[in-house]
């Protein structure tokens, strides 16, 4: 399958995905991870009972809606959430009656900026009810009783996530996590579940992998606390690298956010793929961060977590509101962000410390490496080998010598092959 293909496939998914009606509990979670596991079948879900601590969190109630509308003093349906989901506000209590249009004001929610955009508005930990709309519905309200209907529940129940563990020779374990508690907005939400489904199906197809990876689709934040606080010590010990996979799926810039650390091996192996696949990405300080990354790289976690992203959310004028539609993403978008993200783990896979393992130069001669006739590539060829040789020297590991020498290491990986079969390499370590 070409990478053409790929990002159809996953823009197709997209427009599956696009309809459901998510938040940080309920169906719309558990029909998008039905959805997600016809393609990857091995995928855990898992429920988490209300009330259940986690850290300093408690997990919520869980919030399903049926419908909601508003009619106007004529009985005209002008607010319809089969319209768009984005109409209601997250997690609004449900609500029967008919009110004065000052009164509705209280409960409108519109962006005066953006005239024809309805935001994205939720009150998760707060009892409330609204509905969201354009600037320009709001404007033509006209005075009178307006008839409000919220027909949704706040009950007991749980909260959903997804987990997918694929094993590999190490224990060693790559992590990526991605989220699933927006409503209908394509880059925000699902670009990130789309391209992490698209990531899981090519891990698996692998006939090899050197590490384990531990996928997670999650509800962002209280999702990201709950898993954390059930698996802690297992991931703590195990992760090697992890990325946050959101924002991935539009046309314009590519974006990348470090981890607390700055210098993990998730944060060097994006910041050597991207400098040379999109040098003209934008680099974030942490201090931007916003996604769960704040939960995964937060004191006493410290998980070796970065974000590389297209355009970075809050940094595009349709984040969180209607127009984060299904014009914004892209199949070529899709794809080059999965691209990216799978060079990302690629390298991660082929990274290793080396050690030569003769004193001086090795003679390539002898053993075929050095090309007898004289062409512009061989001689390049030849300077990358030498270079990699005279920094193999059993500590810095393949991202820092390709680093060291101005190389990508996707350049570098045929060459360590050859030197390995001739003995003149030899592996310290296989991990970082």
């Amino acid at each position: 399958m070409t990478l053409n293909d790929v990002g159809q496939e996953m823009y197709n998914l997209c427009h599956s995905l696009f309809p459901i009606c998510r938040s940080i509990t309920g169906d719309g979670v558990r029909q998008t991870l039905k959805n997600i596991k016809e393609h990857i079948p091995e995928i855990i879900i898992h429920e988490v009972p209300t009330g259940t601590r986690v850290f300093d969190w408690v997990v919520p109630r869980e919030w399903n809606i049926r419908d909601a509308y508003i009619l106007d003093p004529d009985g005209q349906k002008i607010i319809d959430f089969t319209e768009s989901n984005l109409h209601v506000v997250g997690y609004s209590v449900p609500v029967n009656k008919t009110v004065s249009l000052k009164e509705l004001q209280n409960h409108l929610y519109s962006i005066p900026d953006q005239p024809d955009a309805i935001p994205y508005i939720t009150s998760y930990y707060a009892e409330r009810w609204g509905f969201c709309l354009s600037e320009i519905q709001r404007r033509l309200l006209k005075p009178g009783d307006y008839h409000v209907v919220i027909d949704s529940t706040l009950t007991d129940g749980s909260l959903t996530y997804g987990e997918l563990l694929i094993p590999g020779e190490s224990s060693k374990e790559v992590f990526l996590s991605t989220y699933i508690c927006h409503p209908s907005m394509a880059n925000n939400e699902l670009s990130g579940p789309v391209v992490t489904t698209y990531l899981s199906k090519w891990l698996l197809s692998l006939m090899n992998r050197k590490y384990s990876y531990r996928i997670v689709f999650i509800p962002e934040t209280i999702g990201s606390i709950t898993y954390l606080s059930r698996n802690l010590d297992h991931i703590k010990q195990k992760t090697i690298a992890g990325f946050n996979v959101t924002c991935i799926g539009d046309n314009k810039a590519y974006s990348y956010l470090p981890s607390r650390e700055g210098s993990t091996l998730a944060d060097r192996v994006a910041l050597h793929v991207l400098k040379y696949l999109h040098p003209d990405f934008v680099q974030y300080s942490y201090l931007e961060r916003g996604s769960d990354e704040r939960q995964y790289c937060s004191p006493g976690v410290d998980l070796p977590v970065a974000s590389v992203m297209r355009t970075k959310y809050g940094r595009y004028p349709e984040y969180h509101t209607s127009l984060d539609d299904l014009s914004l993403v892209s199949p070529e978008g899709l794809a080059g962000g999965y691209e990216v993200l799978r060079t990302c783990l690629e390298c991660i896979e082929r990274n290793e410390i080396l050690e030569t393992t003769l004193l001086c130069e090795p003679q390539l001669g002898r053993r075929g490496l050095y090309p007898t006739l004289s062409t512009k590539d061989g001689g390049k060829q030849v300077r990358n080998m030498m270079n990699l040789i005279a920094f193999c020297d059993g500590m810095n590991d393949l991202i820092q010598i390709a680093e060291k020498i101005n190389v990508p290491i996707w350049d570098l990986f045929d060459i360590v092959e050859r030197l390995k079969q001739e003995g003149v390499l030899k592996t310290v370590s296989p991990d970082f």
